[in-house]
């Protein structure tokens, strides 16, 4: 019998993961030839989370709960829960129930018509419509600056059906802070993608703020393109050529009129202020460059497990 692993990761999210668990248990229940397990990692949660998940979990051995140390955030967090899943096939969704358990169905037939990656593109969204428009905006950005012919893919964040081979290049990968959007697209099998609207957050309170965004942007970002650091040096040269014009340009007029041409000092203190944003700017990018090496080479664990529940080694 085949197994299928489905994989989420929560913070303080005690108003949704019963929910949760209860519609993607309908869902794999459609198919009776599978076997299956739920591995939910909580987030060293501070509400009752880990309780309702401990309860669940005692009444029904499918659901595997990972309660963690502290929280290791929403990227290292999802990507040791899905080194954990021993089946056929893995389903990642979010656990505020905005990516739709309903759509596991679509996941699975897809899956086994063959297809190694079945995505869920978010092509219309509840949200506010700036930030659906700004999220847009970024994945058609990230998609223009990739490196090696990756094509990106759009309005996806994760949420789909990969194959055992696909998780298995996924847990070689040897990333403590990985780009998956990036790494999935990275592989290079066909991708067939189900379209959905993404629906308002019901319960609970978004974890997710500028900072995690900003984050999750500047990672994908410098996993997959050298383009801004091309963009530094290209700003050195156009900086630097026009330097020399003005410092020829202000020479002529003073030797011009050297009587009547007064430079003053606010153009100097501007220029100053000028070139000292371009360096710090600069020196920005390269630090998120450096910063990314840096996560590499440390080698931490990805998560510390403080419980595992329902665990062959429990």
């Amino acid at each position: 019998m085949k197994k299928i692993s489905f994989v989420s990761s929560c913070y303080n999210e005690e108003d949704n993961v019963q929910e949760l668990f209860e519609r993607v248990k309908a869902q794999i229940e459609k198919f009776p030839q599978y076997d299956w397990e739920y591995i939910i990692l909580d987030n060293g949660s501070t509400d009752n989370t880990s309780k309702i998940l401990e309860g669940i979990a005692r009444e029904d051995k499918h659901l595997k709960v990972i309660i963690n140390a502290r929280n290791f955030g929403h990227i290292r967090s999802p990507y040791y829960g899905m080194c954990q899943t021993t089946g056929d096939a893995m389903i990642y969704l979010a656990s505020d129930l905005q990516d739709p358990p309903e759509l596991i169905e679509q996941f699975i037939k897809k899956w086994e018509e063959g297809y190694k990656i079945i995505l869920a593109q978010k092509n219309s969204s509840d949200e506010s419509k700036l930030m659906f428009f700004i999220r847009k905006m970024f994945y058609a950005f990230l998609k223009k600056i990739s490196d090696d012919g990756t094509q990106m893919v759009q309005n996806c964040t994760g949420f789909g059906l990969y194959d055992k081979v696909v998780v298995d290049i996924l847990k070689q990968n040897d990333d403590s802070y990985p780009y998956m959007r990036g790494q999935i697209c990275d592989i290079g099998f066909e991708k067939f993608y189900i379209p959905f609207n993404q629906p308002l957050r019901e319960h609970g309170v978004t974890k997710n703020n500028f900072y995690t965004m900003y984050d999750n942007a500047m990672l994908g970002i410098v996993k997959h393109s050298k383009v801004p650091l091309r963009i530094m040096t290209f700003i050195g040269f156009l900086t630097s050529f026009a330097s020399i014009m003005l410092a020829i340009i202000y020479l002529v007029l003073k030797l011009l009129f050297w009587q009547m041409f007064n430079f003053g000092l606010a153009p100097l203190i501007i220029s100053i202020f000028f070139f000292a944003s371009v360096q710090l700017f600069c020196l920005g990018i390269l630090g998120e460059y450096i910063g990314a090496i840096y996560t590499r080479v440390d080698k931490k664990p990805l998560v510390v497990p403080k419980k595992k529940i329902n665990f062959e080694e429990d």
